[in-house]
């Protein structure tokens, strides 16, 4: 922008950052392993997808959900599930059961 562009901006009109910005704080939630939910249906609220710290060069899904009245985040490193979960992004909140299918984990 131009000094002159700078000097014409209404502040008032101008964006929050608050408003647009999605923060890198913890998702709140007790945390829960995968296994300790499977066949059981949750409520998924939320999800993000950050690089793991536990395998170099692999993502790590963080699911945020309701079971129970209660919320909490679970983490993995499945593919399956973070592909499944980027898919269906636009429908969150949805209800969904975590099964294993031989070493895979899957929503349905």
């Amino acid at each position: 922008m131009t000094l002159d562009e700078i000097k014409a901006l209404n502040v008032e009109k101008c964006d929050k950052f608050a408003n647009f910005a999605k923060d890198k704080l913890p998702m709140p939630g007790k945390k829960k392993r995968l296994d300790e939910i499977l066949n059981r249906e949750i409520l998924i609220t939320d999800f993000r997808i950050t690089k793991s710290k536990r395998k170099e060069g692999t993502d790590c899904l963080q699911i945020q959900f309701v079971l129970d009245d209660d919320v909490f985040v679970a983490f993995t490193g499945s593919s399956v599930l973070t592909d499944q979960i980027q898919s269906a992004r636009d429908n969150i909140p949805f209800r969904v059961t975590v099964v294993k299918i031989d070493k895979y984990y899957s929503f349905s």
